[in-house]
């Protein structure tokens, strides 16, 4: 069994790994001081959401809202190497573990696959050897939750290699979801590391699916040939929901065709699907991606959705720039941007004063101050490995 500081190296590991390792020299130690006490504050509102007889956060959605409560709490940056884990992780840890199923997921009802991916990614950051069964038989429930309809091995449907929530007729699948399976079953990969001969029996992704389906989502024509495909440059390397629905914009071309319009926090969600399925930084369908996003980036806004999933976006994009170890972004218009501290400062400005983050947009459930300040709080902790 690997310990959580082990998981927590080979997050960074992975940067070094896919891009060039963020520079170690010291620099922004007055804005990290600044991050650590955001943090701090940030992590107290959270100990006072949380449910003191269950251990776990929300109720709409109290797995995944546990999991990545958990998962902001074991980011902290003012957890020293061998410090405690906190009660409250501790806590929370039992209540997902409780929700474990007999499949293997971790859930309650609805979107499975969504909460088993979030769930497991936490307990792996505490991973605790007592779980290790619960976490192997999450990694497997995932692993069968890959789309393959119609012709059995063949990809003859759109969503084929992809990950939904996990609805009864397992029909869907989006790049979100997507994401967050990928994660959990890139980090998961720990749990085998010891097991010698056993680890060649358990399942594993077809990460050529997977692979085919996110570029399936990637408005690029080079490599996807969907009629849907954007041909304005503005959009080309970008990204949008699955491959036959978009969250963002739609228009109508001359010849009476309708392309879907990339858009921000779903391409860094592209990114990031990349890298976690094994692509190179060299390979050009990640190169576009990270074009697309360089061009676009921003932190006043999710470009293409406004204030809608903003503090998603927010979340996503510190991970992706995290992992794939950029440190500056190049503007259109010809800056150089230091997106850590860019990134940084604009979230402290959005904190509130009982140490919260909340979207005025409630799309997605982030007018949730649990939902949002969780996000936030795990783009500070990765922002800060690397500050």
């Amino acid at each position: 069994m690997k310990t959580a500081a082990f998981l927590l190296t080979l997050s960074l590991a992975s940067v070094t790994a896919f891009g060039q390792a963020a520079s170690q020299a010291p620099r922004h130690e007055s804005l990290k001081q600044e991050l650590r006490l955001g943090v701090e504050r940030g992590l107290n509102f959270l100990r006072k959401q949380q449910n003191p007889q269950t251990g776990q956060w929300g109720e709409a959605e109290p797995v995944a809202m546990t999991g990545l409560a958990v998962t902001a709490f074991m980011l902290d940056p003012n957890r020293k190497a061998g410090d405690p884990v906190p009660a409250e992780v501790e806590k929370a840890t039992r209540y997902l573990v409780s929700q474990a199923k007999p499949d293997g997921s971790i859930t309650i009802k609805a979107r499975a696959t969504y909460n088993t991916a979030i769930a497991l990614t936490a307990l792996l950051l505490y991973n605790r050897p007592e779980n290790e069964e619960v976490m192997l038989k999450a990694r497997r429930y995932l692993v069968t939750r890959q789309l393959d309809l119609d012709e059995k091995g063949k990809a003859d449907n759109p969503t084929d290699g992809g990950i939904g929530y996990g609805e009864e007729k397992a029909t869907h699948a989006d790049l979100s979801n997507t994401t967050f399976a990928l994660e959990a079953l890139y980090y998961a990969q720990s749990l085998l590391a010891d097991k010698g001969d056993a680890a060649k029996n358990e399942p594993q992704l077809n990460f050529g699916a997977a692979i085919d389906f996110i570029q399936r989502c990637q408005n690029r024509p080079e490599s996807n040939k969907s009629s849907w495909v954007s041909k304005d440059p503005a959009d080309a390397g970008g990204f949008i929901y699955n491959p036959t629905e978009t969250r963002g914009a739609k228009v109508e071309n001359p010849d009476g065709t309708i392309s879907l319009r990339s858009y921000g926090s779903i391409s860094y969600a592209g990114l990031l699907s990349y890298i976690y399925a094994g692509l190179d930084k060299n390979d050009p369908r990640v190169k576009a991606v990270i074009e697309w996003l360089q061009k676009n980036y921003t932190v006043e806004e999710n470009p293409g959705l406004g204030a809608q999933g903003l503090y998603y976006y927010y979340h996503t994009m510190s991970k992706a720039l995290a992992i794939a170890g950029l440190d500056f972004i190049q503007t259109k218009d010809g800056k150089t941007i230091d997106w850590r501290a860019d990134i940084t400062q604009k979230l402290l400005n959005l904190q509130k004063g009982d140490g919260s983050w909340a979207n005025s947009e409630g799309r997605w459930m982030e007018s949730d101050p649990v939902l949002t300040t969780s996000y936030i709080l795990m783009a500070l902790g990765r922002i800060h490995q690397t500050l």
